[in-house]
């Protein structure tokens, strides 16, 4: 059993947020755009977020009410971040990355009442309103009545009369495929100025700065956990967020000396890409303001760290949490170089290592993951899900096997629920499966992730075809792309296996049990035979 520090907000005299903000340093730039340039400052903000609150009340959208936001990486995503804050509401990022279908399944399931969209994804959005029709919808750089700038403009600007803290529900699958939102339970104090545990986490633990000096570099999507949750933490604290339209390896290093950036957020595939820049790329860029890089998401191969502080210094810090944010690890580099692999002590919330029957495991010996905290969220619709979570005693667990050492730094082994972390994305194998299987010239199918130096794993989907000889003819490339043709319309892009591999039958018992470990491991060990 590990136990994190305990979290003491600061006293009111403290008040950080970004209300404050406007009101003691409305010119300081709250974000910036990395590739354009294009800039909110912390006035603007207040501004734009107060305008949001009043179109939600204006929409009927009251406390407890959800709406959707589907958008790429653009300054008015904080005008929503910052609005529900206000108004109370249930925020539901979405992936930019699902297809129509998906997008529909999780705004019927949210009750989402209102989507906010771009003119971007107008190609599923006629998809989603067949499939969705209640839902109202504003688009930014849109026309007439569905134009998000002019509805916002058409608002007052003062504070809604009854503010409280709103709430963010992501969604990551289940175990049948289907995604699942994870709802956190109501704060205890509903003002929407109180402060939050992520606050103490990155002050205590990641070592922020709370003087409005942070510059803070976002390279990933903000629909993701980690970016909406830390950026959001940097406006509490009076920073800047630089946020990339999208990432791209030297454009973040350009970035990082642009803005004197201080602080950053990475997933291991961005360390990979970096390091494969050219030498003259790499070395180019004046990296000095950089005091804080953390990294997460996905497993990090041990030699792709030790590059990034061999060449960044010791200030590339990891931590381990889920977006279910039942508890937090963190390891500084130099406590990492010690011990290799671990991703550090408990900061947040109390760490129990648990075997089959429940009971706790000595260090050293592998089990299921639980943490302990006093407030644990739910599964949104899904009892059953919650309930597969819960330990006895009451802790909560995201299905990841693992084992602390006698010092209590956590090292990870296994996914219990065999999901597949690629790129820094969760993807489930159950909805690839069942979609192959439903394929007419498909007899069985298993998909896993498999060792890749680029993306920590890629999806594999290893296939039993109907008539093996027909696949045998061209090795299979004929129905490879067959299978890719089939599953493009209803799976999103980062779900589409890399690879497939035919075979005559795969290692299922009677039982239907099937063995994915020996898959697996088959993988892995061509893996290591190729380095």
């Amino acid at each position: 059993m590990q136990r994190g520090r305990p979290y003491e907000p600061p006293g009111e005299s403290d008040l950080m947020h970004p209300i404050e903000h406007a009101r003691t340093r409305p010119q300081h730039p709250a974000v910036i755009m990395a590739g354009s340039g294009a800039q909110m400052t912390y006035g603007e903000m207040d501004n734009a977020a107060n305008r949001f609150a009043q179109l939600l009340r204006s929409r009927g959208l009251g406390p407890g009410d959800a709406f959707a936001v589907l958008l790429e990486n653009r300054l008015e995503y904080y005008t929503l971040i910052w609005g529900s804050q206000r108004a109370g509401t249930l925020m539901v990022p979405v992936s930019t990355r699902l297809t129509a279908p998906e997008i529909a399944y999780i705004l019927n399931d949210s009750e989402t009442r209102l989507l906010i969209t771009s003119r971007k994804y107008a190609d599923v959005l006629a998809a989603i309103r067949e499939r969705c029709p209640k839902i109202d919808v504003l688009m930014m750089d849109g026309e007439g009545a569905e134009d998000f700038a002019a509805a916002l403009a058409a608002q007052p600007t003062e504070p809604i009369a009854d503010q409280s803290a709103g709430l963010t529900m992501l969604y990551s699958s289940g175990t049948t495929g289907r995604p699942k939102g994870v709802r956190p339970r109501p704060p205890e104090d509903p003002s929407p100025t109180a402060p939050v545990a992520l606050m103490g986490l990155a002050v205590m633990g990641a070592g922020m700065p709370t003087d409005g000096s942070m510059v803070y570099l976002s390279p990933a999507p903000l629909y993701h956990a980690a970016p909406i949750g830390w950026s959001s933490t940097v406006h509490r604290l009076g920073g800047t967020v630089v946020m990339m339209e999208k990432f791209e390896p030297e454009t973040a290093l350009a970035a990082i000396e642009k803005y004197r950036v201080t602080d950053s957020q990475w997933v291991p595939t961005h360390f990979v890409r970096m390091l494969k820049l050219d030498e003259a790329e790499r070395t180019r860029y004046d990296l000095s303001s950089h005091r804080r890089a953390l990294h997460a998401a996905a497993p990090c191969p041990v030699p792709i760290k030790q590059a990034m502080i061999e060449w960044w210094g010791d200030i590339v810090n990891e931590y381990y949490a889920g977006s279910e944010g039942i508890g937090m690890t963190l390891v500084r580099s130099a406590e990492w170089l010690e011990r290799p692999g671990t991703v550090g002590k408990a900061i947040f919330g109390t760490i129990h290592v648990c075997g089959p029957d429940g009971e706790e495991l000595p260090a050293g010996r592998d089990g299921l993951i639980y943490f302990e905290n006093a407030i644990l969220p739910t599964y949104h619709n899904d009892p059953d899900k919650t309930a597969e979570a819960m330990h006895p005693k009451g802790w909560m667990t995201i299905g990841d096997i693992g084992h602390v050492d006698e010092e209590g730094y956590l090292f990870l082994t296994d996914r219990k629920s065999h999901m597949i972390i690629s790129g820094g994305v969760n993807i489930y194998p159950q909805e690839v499966e069942n979609l192959l299987v439903s394929h007419d010239k498909v007899m069985d199918a298993a998909v896993i992730g498999a060792p890749d130096a680029d993306l920590g794993e890629r999806v594999v989907a290893v296939v039993q075809p109907v008539d093996m000889a027909e696949v045998a003819a061209d090795g299979g490339a004929a129905f490879e792309q067959e299978l890719r043709d089939y599953l493009s319309p209803q799976l999103a892009r980062i779900k589409m296996p890399r690879q497939f591999d035919f075979r005559p039958e795969l290692p299922r018992e009677a039982n239907g049990k099937l063995y994915k470990r020996e898959l697996r491991d088959e993988f892995a060990a061509k893996a290591r035979e190729e380095v």
